[in-house]
């Protein structure tokens, strides 16, 4: 059975994850279920043992070390279980029955590789842990990049969309993406800005006609722009000002050409924009 996994750690982002979970879940009528994925490194200590310490003091420092080893790695089981019942009970709160909590031991990225088959979109906040060095999260565009599934990341303040944006190239992947969200439940009911950052032109003009009129035949109502500039400011500086919370956006490309172009983009608006961002395949 497919479902919406969406990841819990703690962080400031985590209601904004469960809000944009139950959101999703009453869009597509899909259960959600909460992953926390407890790393390594978040209970190893540092173990330097150079020096001039004795064989017997060697031995008995190692001893310790693996039993606060132990100590913390039991502690960090205890805090993620009772951050996914207290995700698991924010849900319930909110009218959600179908939920289910998973907790892993390993790394993020090949956890959520081994769950794809059944995964129908994965959640993540962008403000990753307290100790995380930037303020995507430690792994968001490390997922990003491997995992073939939809992603959508929010950061604190999440409130359910009624418009999105999408950001659109003309490319193949931009147009199997235009029929992606004609049928999408997820985007069902809400309006569209459509928008293309390219010079103006009559082929341009042709283009975003052209995907406006895909969208329109699926019922969706679309407002069509034209943008100059960078892309990534464009987009970013257009959706603060039109007052868009989600921006709906091919994920990075898998060719070196494509990645360097589409990969630099999706970075530039993941770490500019205060929009969600549903990033597509």
């Amino acid at each position: 059975m497919t479902n919406i996994v969406a990841c819990i750690d703690g962080s400031p982002a985590m209601t904004a994850v469960c809000d944009a979970a139950a959101w999703a879940a009453a869009n597509t009528g899909l259960p959600v279920t909460l992953l926390h994925v407890l790393e390594k490194n978040e209970f190893e200590g540092e173990r330097d043992l150079s020096g001039t310490i004795g064989l017997g003091s060697r031995e008995l420092l190692l001893k310790e070390l693996a039993e606060l080893d132990h100590q913390r790695s039991r502690l960090a089981q205890e805090q993620g279980r009772l951050l996914l019942e207290s995700a698991q009970g924010y849900l319930a709160d909110l009218g959600m029955t179908a939920i289910e909590i998973l907790q892993r031991h390993g790394q993020l990225v090949e956890t959520t590789q081994e769950l794809s088959s059944g995964m129908r979109m994965l959640i993540m906040g962008k403000q990753g842990t307290a100790h995380a060095r930037d303020l995507i999260g430690s792994h968001i565009e490390s997922v990003i990049r491997t995992l073939p599934n939809p992603i959508m990341v929010v950061q604190p303040g999440f409130q359910a969309p009624s418009r999105f944006l999408f950001a659109y190239d003309a490319s193949p992947t931009a147009k199997k993406m235009l029929e992606l969200i004609a049928s999408s439940p997820l985007l069902k009911g809400m309006e569209c800005e459509l928008v293309m950052v390219a010079e103006p032109g009559d082929e341009h003009e042709r283009q975003l006609a052209q995907a406006k009129q895909v969208l329109k035949s699926a019922g969706i109502e679309v407002d069509a722009r034209l943008l100059q500039g960078e892309v990534a400011p464009s987009i970013c500086q257009y959706a603060a000002e039109a007052g868009i919370n989600l921006i709906v956006m091919g994920a990075y490309g898998h060719s070196r050409i494509r990645q360097f172009i589409v990969g630099s983009t999706t970075t530039g608006i993941l770490k500019t924009t205060k929009a969600s961002l549903s990033l597509l395949r």
